[in-house]
């Protein structure tokens, strides 16, 4: 079964930083799937900001190079995304996702979501 978990949501200003943290169930981590950070913006299109490969590998959306940076760690149950200079336009709701690499790839959206973490950032 999977279940996400995130944490580290919060209030800061322009200029701040946030560490979100992604806690998975054993099973995202047994079956080696892809896992990553999408947000959502009042009004606005859930819009992917980071992936993770099962390799290790992540990759970038625009609006996070430069500025954002994922990692996992330990056994890969733990996916974190170390945000910095954040922007008023950051504002949002953050979700963890999961999925199989290759369900991802073929539907082009992961499966699973989290609760999702707020994420406010104020001028």
């Amino acid at each position: 079964q999977v279940q996400l978990w995130e944490s580290g949501g919060g209030s800061v200003q322009a200029g701040g930083s946030l560490t979100l943290s992604c806690y998975a169930s054993e099973y995202v981590y047994t079956n080696h799937f892809c896992m990553g950070w999408f947000r959502e913006a009042p009004g606005k299109d859930r819009e992917v900001v980071a992936v993770t490969y099962k390799d290790g590998d992540t990759h970038y959306a625009e609006l996070a190079k430069g500025r954002f940076l994922g990692s996992q760690v330990s056994d890969k149950r733990l996916l974190t995304l170390q945000m910095n200079n954040l922007k008023p336009e950051d504002t949002a709701m953050f979700y963890c996702a999961a999925d199989s690499c290759d369900n991802w790839t073929r539907k082009g959206w992961p499966s699973y979501f989290g609760q999702g973490t707020q994420v406010t950032v104020s001028a």
